[in-house]
């Protein structure tokens, strides 16, 4: 079976190039091969699932070994594959999830001209995240990890007509690329300490290397991993990469790109576990950036951009519990899985609504679209209840288990940590509920909605639009959409007890990512108790906003902390301001430097011997008369010069 693993990568990988390559003579069949190799890839991924859970424990990590890549001297790195029962969740996930964006696609980009390169793009992205996850050393994941930003960049500005969307494509590959230096960092470090890149060596040595060497490779991989997974500090690329076409967001967001940073952390537990410092950094991140996220996400009227706040915040629960070590490795995973199913159908749910809705993206211009969409309403509905923790959904599993390891790290730790997870918890009610209001109940503002007058620069801009308002007639979306919807739904609701959550996902992950029962400091019962007051508390203060009121067409100035929210916590204020600025006056430093001290030292030079030769060329004139005066002036001197000698 080993045999097989390769042939995950080449399925989506053939269709990239079959379809990037192949001409026009391709656009009427491109959509249906690139999500035929799509599936196919998925097809292979449960074939060898299948197989891997008919083995003993000890004996389901598989080997393919392809080619030596690098082969120098004594060194040699490998284009090889592993894989686990950890890269095979990622694996399943991927083309899962991956199938139904395509499938959804379909429809979708149907009036789209270049939709046969959109198809290339996607199996690209699927085939580089899948070469991530299978590979068995860090430089051949580092060549997935371009990849995926290389798809990203594509795929977010596909629409590079749109300014917006060519901006957007840019700001996520720079940023991403200041993550990808850490990671190219992290490797460098690898192979002048242990001498390869082969995770085996690297995770069994890393302790026996010493508390410094694993510290500074821990950090850097978090750099990595805060560029991927929009972490803070390097977060402020996600919401405008909302540009792209609403597949992408979904695949971005569910079952790829910003999944890998946990991915690549929980990989490296070993790591972070010698390293207690970077341990507790990727801790704090987590922390952060989960209510970093979920605040963002209550000032969006852009219902992407809301969805893309929240993502970051999601995406924060599985740091924070990839950071909590052995407790915490296998609910990151969980998580992981169950945000990929309601995430990815929230997005579609959001791209169903663009479709019946003219593209428009302003929630303050729907209202009352669960009569016209009634099943993007039902499916969208239970991804809502799901990503919120409803009891017995999916994400109620998965959350509430972060939050029980974050109470399980002990002392005053262990309850901020908890604490932030559970105010996360009532936030994330708030938005959804805020979203699932403003977009399927109340009056249907699309109706009558009058254009938008001049707003402040710090409110949200979804809503600026000009001259005349032609409402919309909104209608549920073709099969091709729907269908995949309905999928993930079924997933949102049953992922929690696919795989009998608890201890036998744990003890399935457990021989690759180590498992802990955690204990924390209340019972169970309790933390889940709590829980759900927050997931009421955040609802109910939702509907008394905005389902017992009427939503204004343009959104009030509000708090500050609100008109900071609708600028994304002014994170690229901040970039600008500690990043922008001091690399302008940089540059500017740096071309003053050139141009006055290193063009004036070798102008000067030249110059000064310029000078001293035309003034040396005057003494020779070629007048026989001045040569006979230099000559007796010289004789003088000499003369004169002896006579002093000798008076002397």
């Amino acid at each position: 079976m080993e045999t097989l693993i390769g042939l995950l990568v080449a399925a989506p990988l053939l269709g990239a190039a079959v379809l990037l390559c192949g001409g026009r003579r391709l656009d009427r069949a491109g959509h249906w091969i690139g999500t035929a190799l799509a599936a196919a890839s998925f097809v292979v991924g449960a074939v060898l699932f299948a197989d891997m859970l008919g083995r003993e424990t000890d004996e389901r990590a598989m080997h393919q070994h392809l080619f030596s890549w690098v082969p120098v001297g004594g060194f040699q790195a490998d284009v090889a594959f592993q894989l686990d029962q950890l890269s095979m969740t990622f694996v399943l996930l991927i083309t899962g999830v991956g199938t139904l964006i395509h499938v959804y696609s379909i429809g979708y980009m149907e009036h789209d001209e270049r939709r046969r390169r959109f198809f290339g793009y996607l199996n690209l992205f699927l085939a580089a995240m899948l070469l991530l996850v299978l590979a068995d050393n860090y430089l051949l994941l580092y060549a997935g990890w371009e990849g995926v930003g290389l798809a990203s960049y594509l795929l977010i500005g596909f629409w590079q007509h749109k300014p917006s969307a060519a901006t957007a494509a840019k700001k996520a590959f720079i940023v991403n690329r200041v993550g990808d230096l850490g990671l190219s960092i992290a490797i460098m470090i690898m192979f002048a300490t242990f001498g390869t890149f082969a995770f085996g060596p690297v995770l069994g040595s890393v302790e026996a290397a010493g508390e410094g060497t694993a510290t500074a490779i821990g950090l850097m991989l978090l750099l990595a991993a805060c560029g991927k997974s929009a972490q803070v500090p390097l977060q402020s690329w996600l919401g405008d990469a909302m540009e792209g076409p609403t597949p992408v967001s979904a695949l971005i967001h569910a079952a790829t790109m910003v999944t890998a940073g946990v991915y690549l952390i929980v990989r490296s537990g070993a790591v972070f576990e010698a390293a207690p410092a970077a341990q507790t950094t990727v801790v704090v991140v987590g922390t952060v950036t989960l209510l970093f996220g979920a605040i963002v996400g209550c000032a969006k009227d852009d219902i992407k951009k809301a969805l893309a706040g929240s993502t970051m915040s999601q995406i924060g629960y599985m740091v924070l519990a990839a950071g909590l070590g052995p407790i915490g490795y296998v609910f990151a995973i969980m998580h992981l899985v169950t945000h990929g199913f309601f995430k990815a159908g929230l997005f579609l749910g959001a791209g169903s609504v663009m479709h019946g809705m003219n593209d428009e993206v302003d929630m303050r211009r729907y209202g009352g679209l669960r009569k016209y969409m009634p099943v993007t309403f039902v499916t969208f509905g239970l991804g809502y209840l799901a990503i919120i923790g409803f009891p017995g959904l999916s994400g109620f599993f998965s959350k509430d288990k972060i939050i029980e390891a974050a109470f399980a790290k002990g002392g005053t730790e262990g309850w901020i940590l908890g604490g932030a997870a559970l105010l996360g918890a009532a936030i994330t009610a708030f938005y959804m509920t805020r979203i699932m209001l403003m977009t399927f109940f109340g009056e249907e503002r699309w109706r009558n909605a009058p254009t938008p007058s001049p707003r402040e620069p710090d409110v949200e801009p979804a809503a600026q639009t000009g001259g005349t308002y032609e409402p919309p007639h909104p209608h549920e979306s073709p099969r091709s959409m729907t269908i995949p919807m309905i999928v993930l739904a079924f997933g949102s609701v049953f992922a929690g007890g696919l795989f009998s959550w608890g201890e036998s996902f744990a003890h399935w992950l457990e021989p690759v990512t180590a498992y802990e029962h955690g204990h924390p400091p209340i019972s169970a019962l309790a933390v889940t108790t709590a829980t759900v007051v927050a997931l009421l508390a955040g609802a109910g203060l939702a509907w008394l906003q905005y389902g017992r009121r009427s939503v204004p067409a343009v959104a009030p100035r509000g708090s500050l902390l609100t008109r900071a929210a609708r600028r994304d916590l002014l994170q690229d204020d901040f970039n600008h301001v500690a990043l922008v600025k001091p690399g302008e006056y940089l540059t500017r430093g740096l071309v003053y430097l050139d141009h006055k001290v290193v063009d004036g030292v070798v102008n000067g030079t030249a110059a000064a011997f310029g000078g001293l030769s035309g003034r040396t060329r005057r003494l020779q004139n070629g007048y026989a008369r001045s040569y006979a005066v230099s000559m007796f002036g010289g004789a003088a001197v000499l003369l004169a010069a002896t006579l002093l000698m000798r008076a002397v």
